[in-house]
């Protein structure tokens, strides 16, 4: 074995050795470890895998790395310091890179939350570990489907556990002080990356150096210092125990699909047409126009939002705010259709993607075109 593999197997074994083996194979005269604070909060660590899960295969170098490979427990153990600030469970839910995660694991971790904070009230909340390459959707995901007003907050890393310099060991712990913190009770479901508090409803990744993300001008709720979170700003958009979708009776997520509307375009077609369509634009063109009231016709409900942009801000490329051009105003006059056509609904200030994720939630209650404007009007 080579001195740089055996020294990343050192690693590993040294997160996942039990506390009580650590303590029989301590030196002589070493302090013993004090119990656990019962008066602390206590906080459950839901793992899904991702980079803050990451190990090298050449620990300690800038080179690639698995992710998904820690789990709950050893990323849990691997932070001394959670316990002078909670007493922390740990339990896997899934251990993938975030690109794996579907709508029906979405399902499922919303399910699993809702159950854990109804079940045990004594839980001051929930920290869920994430990829970031999908973290944005399935935090709004929680944010739309968790009914509880206790701080849930999801957290990842740009960097692997073995890396240079990791930074998922203080994402994680300052996410477990944030939920532990009265404080976050009510605010949604939040993202703590980088010692900032971040509403999952505005938040957007916007590079992969850490830190990572960005609330945009409205999605910064505060930040951990050494005294614990600071909160300055609260959403007040429909979330938590205020939100009316119920996952109960839902197994499976409606098709919709997200596509761009770009120059020279002609507009998307389907072999077999999804319940729902996002499209990205900032206007049409008359022949994107006619294939979108085509897919109406069809049944397909349609949603409209703008480019999510790539300035500092996160803002949509126009600027932010207002509603996204609809297909008919671009459309040349056509017949009266055979049949009514779907909604056509304007997105409003959300990024596509979370569009997408409203739209799929949305459409397992109706159908209607002004009850789904409403639902994008008040989340």
């Amino acid at each position: 074995m080579t001195r740089r593999r055996a020294a990343g197997v050192a690693i590993l074994l040294a997160l996942a050795l039990p506390a009580s083996r650590a303590a029989a194979q301590a030196p002589p005269g070493a302090p013993t470890p004090a119990r656990a604070d019962t008066t602390l909060p206590r906080v459950l660590v839901i793992a899904t895998g991702g980079t803050i899960a990451g190990v090298q295969d050449a620990p300690g170098t800038l080179g690639g790395y698995r992710a998904g490979t820690l789990t709950a427990e050893q990323l849990v153990a691997g932070v001394p310091e959670l316990a002078r600030h909670a007493r922390v469970e740990a339990e896997q839910f899934s251990n993938v890179a975030s690109t794996s995660i579907t709508p029906a694991m979405w399902v499922g971790l919303a399910r699993r939350i809702n159950a854990v904070l109804r079940e045990r009230p004594e839980l001051a909340g929930v920290v869920v570990t994430h990829g970031t390459d999908r973290l944005e959707e399935t935090a709004f995901f929680l944010y739309l489907a968790v009914r509880s007003d206790k701080p849930v907050a999801v957290v990842g890393a740009q960097r692997p556990a073995t890396g240079i310099s990791p930074d998922g060991p203080m994402n994680l712990l300052s996410a477990v002080r944030t939920v532990a913190s009265p404080q976050a009770t009510g605010k949604g479901v939040l993202v703590v990356m980088d010692e900032r508090i971040l509403s999952a409803r505005e938040v957007r990744k916007q590079y992969q150096r850490v830190g990572g993300f960005d609330g945009g001008e409205m999605g910064m709720l505060g930040v951990v210092t050494a005294g614990g979170p600071e909160f300055y700003f609260a959403p007040t958009r429909r979330r938590g125990a205020a939100s009316e979708f119920d996952l109960a009776g839902v197994d499976s997520l409606p098709r919709v699909e997200l596509v761009y509307s770009y120059p020279g375009g002609t507009g998307p077609t389907f072999a077999t047409p999804p319940v729902g369509v996002v499209v990205t634009t900032t206007g049409f063109a008359p022949t994107e126009a006619a294939a979108f009231r085509a897919l109406r016709e069809q049944g397909v409900v349609l949603v409209t939002a703008f480019p999510s942009g790539d300035n500092a801000t996160g803002a949509p490329r126009t600027g932010g705010g207002g509603a996204p051009p609809r297909p008919d105003s671009a459309a040349a006059p056509a017949a009266a259709p055979s049949r009514p056509l779907a909604p056509s609904i304007a997105a409003q200030h959300l990024t596509p993607q979370k569009a997408r994720i409203l739209l799929m939630l949305a459409l397992t209650h109706t159908r209607d075109g002004r009850e789904l404007q409403r639902i994008f009007r008040e989340y």
